[in-house]
């Protein structure tokens, strides 16, 4: 079995892709949420694949996996990030990265992507370049669409859009962990997207959310 260490200080991402791992039969070893906690479980665990934000808030993640692969014989080691910069995507693969994968992948691509990262291919897929954009309802569409959010669940957007962690938005709103993501995969389904960075987008598309809010604690990298 694959043991997968991740790297992610936002918390609500860690937690869905967490999830969808172990569902998927890899055995999540650790979850770290800075690179220095990130780079000493790596050496104390020696994961399989080891999962690292570009963003996180003490060190450059792409700095970090390098340390990961020099440090940890045979370590496959993956790029998360929510940005498209194809400058980094180019460093990230001179330095020896296995992948580099953009935040708003659907799980069943993520997933597919990391089962190639597993038999030894690298992959990387970008979905935030212009040309690849999804296509999000807008007008009449997106008004029927949004009618559908119950008050919590708009909530619980407009806490997402300005980067609050799945464990915060708990708290805030007095419901567990279990209840928010079950609030997320249902905002998900409602406005027919495939992620929170679609959700997101939708949200300030169509003016469900101020967008002078993003630069709230815990925006995404």
């Amino acid at each position: 079995m694959t043991r997968a260490l991740l790297i992610e200080d936002q918390s609500l991402f860690a937690e869905v892709i967490a999830a969808a791992l172990t569902r998927a039969g890899v055995d999540v070893v650790g979850t770290c949420s800075t690179g220095g906690d990130g780079i000493r479980v790596a050496q104390q665990l020696s994961p399989d694949l080891v999962l690292v934000d570009v963003g996180l808030p003490d060190q450059n993640g792409l700095a970090v996996g390098m340390q990961i692969i020099d440090r940890v014989a045979g370590a496959k080691v993956v790029a998360l990030t929510g940005q498209d910069d194809p400058r980094m995507v180019r460093e990230a693969i001179r330095a020896g990265f296995a992948g580099f994968l953009t935040k708003d992948l659907s799980t069943e691509e993520f997933l597919s992507a990391v089962r190639v990262i597993q038999d030894g291919r690298r992959v990387v897929r970008q979905h935030l370049h212009p040309r690849r954009q999804p296509v999000l309802p807008r007008g009449h569409a997106a008004r029927l669409l949004s009618r559908q959010l119950t008050h919590r669940e708009r909530e619980v957007l407009s806490l997402l859009s300005t980067g609050v962690p799945g464990r915060e938005i708990g708290e805030r709103l007095g419901v567990s962990g279990n209840t928010v993501r079950s609030h997320v995969q249902t905002i998900l389904s409602k406005l027919q997207v495939h992620s929170r960075a679609e959700a997101v987008a939708f949200a300030l598309q169509n003016g469900l959310v101020d967008a002078r809010d993003q630069s709230g604690p815990g925006s995404a990298a």
